[in-house]
């Protein structure tokens, strides 16, 4: 294995792999260097298992609905916990796997360990000392190759990983980061989550749906906070239903620990205070940017609030030094870090591209029901002094909602009522987060208003209810 490359990418995660391989593709000599486990956070950790979990959880709703659908199960419904587990593990073995084999594939050295930018063109590799969640699954015993790598361009790719509140630091018992609670050796039977974000409603929905008695408490005034208010206020009232208790405005200042529980107290915005014992808890208050101990700080890196500070082709202050992914900043998402690693390489490769619009990534949360949305909420819309028409349409409008059983939902479509460029769409109700990726197109495509109206959408689909979003916000709607 040679220490000269065209192009050092550190971090294998799905921004790191993705942008190795195109990299590979363009013809750059490629090596990758990662400390623990190709895929990332994402593939290991987050995305994909948190998904397999979800998938168990959703059998498992509707095998104790079977009756709502005319059916009837012979036989005790239960669950085994530690088999939901594995099965989530194994999925994202699997996949570990076919990320090494697709850069193998594609020519790219992976180098094991950790990395240092000594100077601008140089990087140390040496032993991993720092685990993230345990031992590596793929790095084969003897496979680093320590010592100094040369390469005119290197990008950073990192990462992140969960933030702690001072004086309520997980601990790996009893309060748990997204780590911990992927993994639990017995299902808890109260659960209290810190933070409402995607990665707490997440996991709220999935241990309520296993019969968890669920409590989540957000700072902020409404849950899900970067989402629309009105699709967030329809989330609360379906939590709620669930039996999700809800404090919104309210924040925990301690926590108690006791020898197998927690207990919480907790402030609302009015000064009131609260105590709230369970057996668990999930730090769920964000991610910060893996940028300590690369040498950033040395070279004069920029950096703000926690991240590397990049332009829309991911070129920092720094020529050669490029960044991308979480560690360059929200919204941390890992189809946000691919495509800025595609941008990144192809723009090193001097290839006309366009700067990421982070307007036009799309965010999922993957609870029940589904929420996702792309562009601009309308209060954004109004601030941003807009003047706007907004379509809704339900999801008890559509035949194929209905037939599913699932009728509760909503499509929200936002339009700039001088040219009718679609400006947001925002959804919540069952598989919307495979919907969403319509809007995306038609933003990246810039289309207006007309030619959506005169899109043909199948019936019977649940994506006609975007047909008729886009009909509602001009007044045409059909089938309402």
């Amino acid at each position: 294995m040679s220490g000269t490359y065209d192009i050092l990418i550190i971090g294998g995660g799905p921004g790191g792999y993705v942008t190795a391989i195109r990299s590979a593709q363009l013809g750059f000599k490629t090596a990758l260097i990662e400390r623990e486990h190709l895929g990332g956070i994402c593939l290991n950790w987050g995305c994909i298992p948190t998904k397999a979990l979800l998938r168990s959880a959703e059998i498992y709703h509707y095998a104790t609905h079977a009756k709502d659908y005319g059916l009837t199960l012979n036989g005790s419904m239960g669950f085994d916990i530690a088999d939901i587990v594995k099965r989530s593990r194994g999925v994202s073995s699997q996949l570990n796997g076919g990320v090494g084999f697709l850069l193998k594939k594609n020519k790219v050295d992976v180098i094991w360990g950790e990395a240092t930018i000594t100077k601008p063109g140089e990087v140390m590799v040496k032993a991993s000392t720092k685990s993230v969640a345990g031992p590596p699954i793929d790095a084969p015993k003897g496979a680093l190759a320590t010592g100094p790598y040369t390469a005119k361009n290197i990008i950073v790719a990192t990462g992140a990983r969960p933030r702690a509140l001072p004086g309520i630091e997980p601990d790996k018992k009893l309060i748990w980061t997204y780590f911990e609670a992927m993994v639990p050796q017995a299902m808890p039977k109260s659960l209290l989550v810190m933070g409402s974000g995607a990665i707490g409603i997440e996991f709220a929905s999935f241990y309520r749906t296993m019969c968890a008695d669920v409590t989540v408490v957000e700072v902020m005034p409404q849950i899900l906070p970067v989402e629309d208010a009105e699709i967030a206020a329809l989330a609360r009232k379906r939590f709620e239903k669930q039996g999700i208790k809800i404090l919104t405005g309210a924040k925990v200042t301690a926590v108690a620990k006791g020898s197998d529980s927690v207990t919480a107290t907790i402030i609302d915005e009015k000064g009131a205070t609260q105590s709230i014992t369970a057996d668990r808890m999930i730090s769920a208050v964000g991610v910060v940017g893996n940028i300590e101990g690369l040498g950033l700080e040395a070279l004069g890196v920029k950096m703000d609030r926690g991240c590397i500070v990049t332009d829309g082709l991911g070129n920092t202050n720094i020529p050669g030094i490029f960044a991308i992914g979480d560690v360059a900043g929200p919204p941390m998402l890992a189809h946000k870090a691919e495509h800025e690693g595609v941008i990144c390489i192809e723009g090193i490769k001097g290839l006309h591209v366009h700067p990421m619009d982070k307007l036009k990534i799309p965010g999922c949360t993957y609870c029940h029901p589904q929420i996702a949305s792309v562009g601009l909420t309308e209060a954004k819309a109004k601030d941003a002094g807009y003047e706007l028409k907004v379509g809704r349409f339900p999801f008890m409008g559509n035949g194929k909602a209905i037939a599913l059983g699932e009728p509760d939902g909503l499509v929200k479509t936002i339009f700039d009522a001088k040219t009718g460029k679609l400006l947001g769409a925002h959804m919540i109700g069952a598989e919307v987060t495979e919907l969403i990726q319509g809007f995306v197109v038609a933003m990246g495509l810039e289309t207006t208003e007309e030619e959506l109206m005169h899109t043909v959408f199948p019936h019977p689909t649940l994506s006609e209810m975007m047909h008729e979003s886009v009909l509602d916000a001009y007044g045409r709607a059909i089938h309402m």
